[in-house]
């Protein structure tokens, strides 16, 4: 005799909770998708940005602006503004290809909750601030780490840090939404484990800094690793965007008001002792994160 359960009795099975990386690996995940959504970004970024810096020189022309607004090279503000607006186009480049590409929610590139988590990206730049500060602190008592200060004038200072202050926090995003989202996902997508994708975004992090002293390799990449691993264990980008726009922000505002922006320090410079520093800090942070993170709850797996 064959019993009969009642409909609500069937139930079906469950799918396992997936961590960050993992998310890219949908049921419409194919081999090729991340490599199609690479060349997305690749491709479609400087098209747009070629499109849109066209369409504003043509209205800044249509109402009598000056026509170098946009140009490379006018002043060095502008340069560092062109350059922001520049890396600030991965947050949108990044998403459309997890959207368009990979057929999943864009917001699942932000974190496992599908957006950018606001309040815990809060709690994270209070954790970056004082952790910033102790840097700035030990890299002053460093031989050959004086700044030689000049100044520019009001006009200048005003421009510089606003420029700072509105556009250098999407340069950060933009960074992180490209190595330490789209990439980790992209080979999360095709490997169970965490490490080839944090291993690739971490080596083409520092390349993109380009090639310096050794020591400025190796914290580039460790700043690539330590951020990915935090990323993956806290279930978004949020603690690492805190680090890069605090650690960018103060070191491109210090430039702008000592008069140095015309050669800004780099990370990919760096010398054996402030790259150990350095090094320590980026684990000193992380290490709060992930505590914090513990005690706060937050949510790191979902379901794909």
């Amino acid at each position: 005799m064959t019993i009969l359960l009642p409909e609500a009795q069937i139930l079906p099975p469950t799918a396992a909770p997936q961590p960050y990386h993992r998310l890219g690996h949908t049921a419409r995940h194919r081999w090729w998708r991340p490599i199609l959504g690479t060349l997305l970004i690749l491709v479609g970024t400087p098209v747009a940005l070629i499109g849109a810096f066209g369409a504003v020189s043509a209205l800044v022309w249509l109402f009598g602006g000056p026509e170098d607004l946009l140009v490379i090279g006018t002043t060095t503000e502008t340069d560092l503004a062109l350059t922001m607006v520049s890396l600030a186009v991965l947050i949108p480049a990044a998403m459309v290809a997890a959207w368009w590409v990979q057929r999943r929610p864009a917001g699942t590139v932000s974190s496992v909750a599908g957006r950018l988590r606001w309040r815990w990206l809060m709690v994270c730049v209070l954790l970056a601030v004082p952790v910033l500060g102790l840097s700035i602190a030990l890299f002053s008592l460093l031989p050959g780490e004086s700044v030689d200060a000049s100044w520019v004038g009001w006009q200048r200072l005003a421009i510089g840090l606003a420029v700072v202050v509105l556009l250098v926090p999407l340069q950060a995003a933009g960074e992180e939404y490209l190595f330490r989202g789209w990439l980790v996902q992209a080979a999360g997508s095709w490997f169970r484990s965490p490490w080839p994708g944090i291993a690739l975004s971490a080596l083409l992090f520092a390349l993109a800094h380009g090639i310096g002293s050794v020591w400025g390799m190796v914290d580039l990449i460790f700043f690539g690793v330590v951020t990915a691993v935090v990323t993956i264990r806290t279930g978004g980008l949020e603690a690492a965007i805190a680090l890069h726009v605090v650690n960018n922000v103060a070191a491109l505002g210090l430039a702008v008001v000592t008069g140095t922006l015309d050669a800004p320090p780099t990370a990919a410079d760096m010398a054996a002792a402030a790259a150990f520093v350095d090094m320590a800090l980026i684990s000193l942070y992380g290490v709060l994160v992930l505590w914090m993170a513990r005690r706060r709850g937050v949510q790191t797996h979902t379901l794909v």
